[in-house]
């Protein structure tokens, strides 16, 4: 079973937040999220319940990407803010407030130089770590910003680091130009991060679906057609139809985003 993980509020913004009533019943939610009663039927029940529990071993990875309707992340320029909406970023903050720990790669955290907190929505922000075998992000990133929540580094053995003040160092071994999207995960179960949220980019995210390490994918879906830009998936290329990945998938209505909640656990490698 994924940890558990003690609930604390956050304040919310007052331009970020939805009606009190939302609030209030996710504040509820949350509580019984954590705990072992059953989960009443809700809008978030339906949303959240399948990342509640590991089925698999004990850790629960989920994957998540916001894009456009022809697949984009952003333009050529590497722009993304914001590809969503309004509702589709509170589900990321939400998804954010259910995990131990999100994941990053290092090109995303130099382009985007994204908090990762839950500022949006009430909830105990994740730990937050960095995929960056060589070691390049600055200690001026807000990613290391001391706040209170773990911050780890994950870097190549072999690459000489000098880290922020707070932040841990996971040193694992580059293998086939890369570290390993299980040595990645398993190290961190190891440091008590069980329920994982992979947020991007899409090297990253693509790395941990084909490595089969995901148990589900959130794919955020807004009404753009931008027609150029960087694709959601950088996969191998296939030949035939009969080569793809054909997933099972559930569709939620986010305002106006569409939020397809892909079942992945029977490619999920043990």
């Amino acid at each position: 079973m994924a940890s558990s993980k003690p609930y604390s509020s956050q304040k919310i913004s007052p331009k970020a937040s939805e009606s009190q009533g939302v609030d209030d019943r996710w504040e509820e939610f949350l509580s019984l999220f954590f705990g072992a009663d059953t989960l009443p039927s809700s809008e978030f029940q339906a949303l959240f319940e399948p990342i509640r529990t590991a089925a698999i071993d004990s850790m629960l990875v989920v994957g998540q990407i916001g894009q456009t309707m022809d697949g984009r992340i952003a333009t050529v320029t590497g722009q993304s803010k914001y590809v969503n909406g309004p509702s589709g970023l509170l589900h990321l903050h939400r998804l954010r407030a259910l995990v131990d720990a999100v994941v990053i790669g290092v090109g995303t955290a130099i382009a985007d130089d994204p908090q990762l907190n839950v500022r949006l929505v009430q909830g105990r922000s994740p730990a937050r770590v960095v995929i960056d075998p060589q070691g390049r992000l600055g200690k001026q990133s807000r990613v290391w910003h001391s706040d209170g929540t773990r911050r780890i580094w994950i870097v190549a053995q072999g690459s000489k680091v000098t880290p922020p003040p707070g932040v841990e160092v996971l040193t694992l071994p580059m293998i086939e130009g890369r570290i390993q999207a299980n040595a990645i995960l398993n190290s961190l179960s190891q440091q008590g991060l069980h329920r994982m949220l992979i947020e991007g980019g899409a090297l990253t995210l693509s790395h941990f679906m084909q490595a089969g390490c995901l148990d589900r994918l959130h794919i955020i879906t807004a009404p753009i057609i931008m027609g150029s830009g960087r694709p959601s998936f950088q996969l191998p290329a296939i030949e035939h139809m009969g080569q793809a990945t054909r997933l099972k998938v559930q569709t939620h209505l986010l305002g106006d985003d569409i939020l397809l909640d892909c079942d992945l656990s029977d490619q999920r490698i043990i």
